[in-house]
């Protein structure tokens, strides 16, 4: 067994090697070696946006997607390979992200300029940032200078990413363990002021959700009969249906549409019905400032998640630098 002493200074040594980390990220990170990354990338997300409405939120979503699995380390990109499972196939992931190819074409664009430069990590906090921002809502400064994974997770993946079906206090502790609090977590579960989701994630909630077998009580009855339409028994479970009323416009709909018990999932409904919550949604809900303010500082402390493992700055996002890509899985 170590010595306690001996522990006690790897326990230093190890949280003053994710403290300096930490303090390489800055805003100003390429401004002498990339300088125009940031304007790039959000041209590149502008178009996309133009060609398909929905790449914002999906885009958004990654950052999400990304840090909550052993940091924001761009491991959410990397594709299959024959010996690693990647993150892309998790449970919470399959069927449901989309738009990758958005961050290889800003990718390609920021390489034209500044090879091996920009880290993909870096990318998908710019971008997730810009998918808000193009939709109306704020605009922040992110600290850059992350670098890429060499390896990725399903199996992190699938232990750590919420599902649909979680509730309020499931959230609360799950956010906590990023050091993200309550109010925090709310906020960033408006991140559902965008996007579509997939009858698939709501099937329970409409038809067994009760120990009786019946729906969701706290489903207002109009918006019930409008998801019967459109997520019926023996339905196409890949169909989406709009977040919230205003699905193209980052605001503060969604939290109006939890007070009217119109949430879509039953991990937005609960934020209402649960106690600890309850009194931000409401909050958010008649002070769309106030919701992007605690956003914003959501996203950041967000982006400020890192596990501390050797990285690089990939060519590819899909692939780790030298290898080849004819070894990566076909989906």
């Amino acid at each position: 067994m170590a010595h306690p002493s001996a522990v006690s200074l790897l326990l230093f040594l190890a949280a003053a090697a994710a403290a300096s980390a930490l303090a390489d990220l800055h805003p100003e990170f390429y401004s002498e070696t990339c300088p125009d990354a940031e304007l790039i990338v959000r041209e590149v997300m502008w178009m996309a946006m133009i060609r398909e409405p929905r790449s914002a939120a999906s885009v958004m979503r990654f950052q999400f997607h990304d840090c909550f699995v052993n940091g924001c380390d761009g491991s959410l990109l990397l594709d299959d390979t024959p010996t690693m499972l990647g993150e892309k196939m998790a449970l919470s992931n399959i069927n449901s992200l989309r738009s990758f190819e958005v961050i290889d074409e800003i990718k390609t664009a920021v390489e034209a300029v500044c090879p091996r430069i920009v880290s993909c990590a870096d990318i998908v906090i710019m971008a997730a940032r810009d998918a808000v921002a193009l939709t109306g809502g704020p605009y922040w400064k992110v600290k850059l200078g992350r670098k890429d994974s060499l390896i990725a997770s399903q199996e992190d993946s699938n232990n750590i990413m919420p599902s649909p079906r979680s509730d309020a206090r499931y959230l609360i502790d799950l956010f906590g363990r990023f050091n993200l609090s309550t109010r925090d977590m709310v906020a960033l579960s408006g991140s559902h002021s965008i996007g579509q989701g997939r009858c698939f994630s709501v099937m329970f909630r409409l038809y067994n959700q009760s120990a009786s077998g019946q729906p969701d009580p706290e489903l207002d009855p109009d918006y019930r009969l409008k998801l019967d339409k459109m997520c019926p028994i023996g339905g196409d479970e890949n169909a989406t249906v709009d977040l919230d009323a205003t699905p193209l416009v980052f605001d503060n709909q969604y939290f109006k549409d939890l007070v009217a018990r119109r949430g879509f999932l039953n991990s937005d409904q609960t934020l209402y019905t649960w106690s600890e919550t309850r009194e931000y949604v409401r909050l958010f809900s008649e002070d769309q400032e106030e919701f992007f303010k605690a956003f914003v500082e959501g996203m950041i402390k967000m982006g400020d998640l890192q596990s501390g493992r050797p990285g690089d700055v990939r060519q590819n996002c899909r692939v780790v630098n030298g290898q080849p890509m004819e070894n990566l899985m076909e989906y």
